[in-house]
């Protein structure tokens, strides 16, 4: 997600075997980072239908985010 290739940080991630708060959070902190903020909402929503519990890393990815993208009241 750093160096900008969103598609296959997402590609990786979709074929991890088990995910854990950290990888839901880096992919959700690279799609804020890149201007991706909607991706990111998706993200956060599926991350909690499938019973991870966010921590505050990945609230922050979200409301920073969120702010940059003028979205604020969504996130």
């Amino acid at each position: 997600g750093k160096c900008g290739s969103l598609e296959v940080a997402r590609h990786i991630f979709d074929k991890m075997p088990k995910r854990n708060v950290f990888s839901w959070s880096v992919m959700i902190a690279a799609y804020s980072q890149n201007g991706h903020c909607r991706d990111g909402l998706e993200l956060f929503q599926q991350m909690q239908l499938e019973g991870v519990t966010p921590d505050r890393i990945t609230f922050i990815s979200i409301l920073s985010g969120c702010s940059h993208a003028g979205l604020l009241d969504d996130g």
